[in-house]
């Protein structure tokens, strides 16, 4: 599962406004008209699709629920894939 929140660099208290900042400075720092690192256009779409579900009332709702699903039927899991998303940028980083 994605961890949008991770994606725009948010909690998931954010409120929307938020979450349209976030947005905006994450797009703006990953286009790919702008950006020309090779993950540059994954990370854009992943910024994207992370706006496009925490933007809309329902669709996060649904997002935020199954997420507190995922987090209860197997935390080990969650807790891996949450970590990985977290430190991949940072890896890519690295010199």
């Amino acid at each position: 599962m994605k961890d949008h929140y991770t994606a725009l660099g948010l909690g998931s208290a954010a409120s929307l406004a938020d979450i349209k900042k976030a947005f905006r400075q994450r797009a703006s720092q990953y286009h790919p008209d702008r950006n020309t690192q090779a993950d540059a256009p994954a990370r854009f779409r992943a910024v994207q699709e992370a706006y496009e579900v925490l933007s809309d009332e329902a669709k996060r709702l649904a997002y935020d629920d199954n997420r507190r699903r995922n987090l209860l039927d197997n935390p080990a899991q969650t807790a891996r894939e949450i970590w990985q998303a977290y430190f991949q940028p940072l890896r890519q980083t690295e010199p």
